[in-house]
């Protein structure tokens, strides 16, 4: 069963979509829309879902797949706003907030480098947070 990245992008109107990736050899396509990343996410699965009864419907072989969501780095910044400072982002990744901020409003794109080690910075502290015990 293949894997898949799904893109979790927010659209120009405050809006966010998930998409396929253009390199899914899948017989079929997918999206999501919604108000909020939950949204658009439960719509893909629904999508999904239907897409599977069609297939069944029409006497067609359904190809399964394991899909994983991927955001963009201005999405991933501006959905976690509210939860992850650009201050308290720029400590664990080195990267001002400035710069965190003009990457989440469009101005500047970051490097693939740059996305790494935001990436990778994310990922050290959430390991860090599981296995965090309190008493």
């Amino acid at each position: 069963m293949d894997s898949i990245k799904v893109y979790i992008v927010r659209e120009s109107d405050g809006t966010y979509s998930s998409y396929m990736d253009d390199k899914a050899n899948l017989p079929y396509g997918l999206i999501g829309e919604g108000a909020t990343v939950a949204e658009a996410m439960d719509e893909w699965n629904r999508s999904y879902n239907d897409m599977r009864k069609l297939f069944e419907e029409e006497g067609k072989e359904f190809v399964e797949a394991n899909f994983f969501f991927a955001y963009d780095l201005p999405s991933f910044l501006l959905y976690y706003a509210g939860k992850l400072t650009y201050a308290g982002l720029s400590k664990l990744t080195g990267i001002s907030a400035a710069q965190l901020s003009q990457y989440a409003n469009g101005y500047r794109n970051p490097s693939p480098k740059t996305t790494a080690k935001i990436q990778d910075a994310l990922h050290s502290f959430g390991k860090e947070l599981s296995q965090l015990q309190l008493v």
